[in-house]
């Protein structure tokens, strides 16, 4: 089996990437928490505070300064844009669905391997190096606070 290579990003989107990373992490500690049968409520208060702290600012800097670049009406843009509104009404449903919880894990580790390996390949393709530099202007890098009930642990 061939592993895949990393992707050399462009540097004023690397931080777009480190934000995919804590993601994937995300994800991780969903997964945990599903096999360690822990309670819906926790999880959810978790998939809530990293839907605002996490999520959505980075959903938001990608629909507004970075697809764009390739057009609204672009059907890999329409595809992550619908993939964030998916994501955003998993996290929002009923919380005593605890397999919502895989259906987030499964949708955000999709979405972030399309985002990586295609979406953001075709965008460094026509980007100009100034559509670039605002989007890096614009995207508040997300440090990754502690979310105090580690329950994956």
């Amino acid at each position: 089996m061939n592993p895949q290579k990393p992707l050399k990003r462009h540097a004023s989107l690397q931080s777009l990437s480190h934000d995919h990373h804590h993601g994937l992490v995300f994800c991780r500690n969903l997964k945990e928490g599903i096999k360690r049968n822990i309670s819906p409520d926790r999880i959810d208060k978790y998939a809530n505070w990293f839907w605002d702290t996490h999520l959505e600012p980075h959903f938001e800097t990608e629909e507004i300064y970075l697809f764009p670049i390739l057009g609204n009406d672009d059907e890999l843009v329409k595809q992550a844009v619908k993939e964030h509104r998916d994501l955003k009404n998993l996290i929002k449903a009923n919380p005593d669905n605890q397999n919502r919880f895989s259906m987030i894990k499964e949708l955000l580790e999709k979405h972030i391997r399309f985002e990586e390996r295609i979406l953001f390949n075709k965008i460094e393709q026509i980007a100009t190096i100034e559509q670039l530099q605002i989007v890096e202007k614009h995207h508040q890098d997300l440090t990754v606070d502690t979310w105090n009930d580690m329950f994956w642990k």
